[in-house]
């Protein structure tokens, strides 16, 4: 409608000259995702990133197939509704949308990428092929195979392979806490509560099979005498405490190695675009294009400053140095959980031992002055 400023991400004369249609270029509308990302990031809201792919992919041919169906869907259920019938589904999915739920809900439960290829080939009919380091899906009924990149980045090899790592990881902590005793329950306690005659019958029954455990838990580690199990707790919270503090530390130093490799390589690979700016004709306009790759290089810069690193450390040698610090930490973390483990049985067995006899002198008392009376 009218002659605006030119703007340096403004590629064509119909960007900024009056009486021409406008059309969004590609470096308009990277323009436009980086602005809308730094607004949400100045603001302190969620922000997804619009310059990258994203977990569930749909393109815009499927977007309007969904519409278009869900539209469909709607008519047929009110024509059913009007004859007094209900409609047996009222949410339309596309072919896509039913592949991404069924893989979904097989990965959310595998523990291998064996497992994961054969509950989706046992449970849905759904063929996994690797090629090239990357995934495709062949849904049954279908004779192409669909990238995994098409539906989503959450369907990839290497996403796929961190969530069955992370599956795998949940499965051992739930075991090892299943491995743990059971207390002991408060018999007395629960009657005045309103238990009945059976509840205290189970409960007897439960108390004696966990006290069996704890018996042959503490023979085993020849720890029956009291003073004995006190000194071992002591030993074993010592271990734990330490071998805690030692995991963080790692920890800590491993982040900070990261974050040095990060930085590190994003100031050698920008280093030149930096230089190239200042060399530039228009000094705005190359900011504008390269603005994501210029900030990358003042924060790595920025960060190189701050703790007075005046040459850059060699890849390698950082590499070394976390493969380093990752083997010592998953030392001490294995001995933080043995610790942890033994820890929390004898302190559970402990504990119970003091319920159980505390129980039976509530028991021997009540006996007797039923015999009383």
């Amino acid at each position: 409608m009218r002659e605006v400023e030119r703007k340096p991400y403004m590629q064509k004369p119909r960007d900024w000259c009056e009486g021409m249609k406008h059309s969004s270029t590609a470096q308009t509308m990277r323009h436009l995702r980086v602005e809308v990302m730094e607004l949400c990031e100045g603001a302190g809201l969620y922000q997804i990133d619009l310059l990258n792919g994203s977990k569930v992919r749909v393109s815009e041919r499927e977007y309007w197939m969904k519409q278009r169906g869900q539209l469909k869907l709607d008519h047929e259920n009110a024509a059913l509704l009007a004859t007094g019938q209900q409609p047996t589904q009222t949410k339309f999915e596309t072919a896509k949308e039913v592949l991404r739920r069924q893989i979904s809900e097989v990965l959310n439960v595998a523990t291998s990428f064996e497992d994961f290829s054969d509950r989706l080939l046992q449970q849905y009919g759904i063929t996994v092929k690797e090629s090239r380091g990357r995934l495709s899906y062949l849904p049954a009924g279908r004779t192409k195979f669909i990238r995994a990149r098409s539906i989503g980045d959450k369907f990839e090899k290497e996403l796929v392979l961190a969530a069955l790592k992370a599956n795998t990881e949940r499965k051992r902590t739930i075991q090892s806490k299943s491995d743990r005793i059971g207390k002991l329950i408060d018999i007395q306690a629960k009657l005045k509560q309103g238990k009945g005659i059976g509840y205290e019958r189970w409960a007897k029954k439960h108390n004696l099979k966990t006290m069996a455990q704890i018996l042959i838990l503490l023979q085993d580690k020849g720890l029956l005498n009291e003073d004995a199990l006190d000194q071992r707790i002591a030993e074993l919270d010592t271990k734990f405490h330490e071998s805690l503090a030692v995991v963080k530390d790692l920890e800590t130093r491993m982040a900070e190695n990261k974050t040095l490799r990060s930085h590190a390589a994003a100031y050698k690979q920008y280093r030149p675009l930096a230089q190239k700016r200042n060399a530039a004709k228009s000094p705005a306009a190359f900011e504008e294009q390269h603005r994501v790759e210029l900030t990358a290089y003042r924060a790595a810069a920025a960060y190189l400053k701050a703790n007075n690193i005046t040459s850059l450390p060699s890849p390698n040698k950082l590499e070394s140095e976390y493969c380093a610090l990752a083997s010592e930490k998953a030392q001490f973390y294995e001995q933080y959980k043995e610790a942890k483990s033994e820890l929390l049985k004898l302190k559970d067995a402990k504990q119970n031992v003091a319920l159980f006899f505390r129980e039976e002198k509530q028991t021997q008392h009540h006996e007797r002055e039923g015999v009383c009376v």
